[in-house]
């Protein structure tokens, strides 16, 4: 995996995603889109990010 650098403004518990720094809960993207699956959003469970990508399995 590559040497990534956590962005301290972006905090991520998500340890499937790519972007994910485990052992800091960080994201190392410098931004973050995030979105909604919901007409009228009224809850955070309502959100997501779209940053969001897959941690694969393999390595390299």
């Amino acid at each position: 995996m590559e040497n990534m650098k956590k962005n301290s403004r972006v905090k991520c518990t998500v340890s499937q995603c790519r972007h994910n720094i485990t052992d800091e809960n960080g994201c190392s993207l410098e931004c973050i889109s995030v979105g909604t699956h919901e007409p009228d959003p009224t809850e955070p469970q309502c959100t997501d990010c779209n940053s969001f990508v897959k941690r694969s399995d393999h390595c390299c």
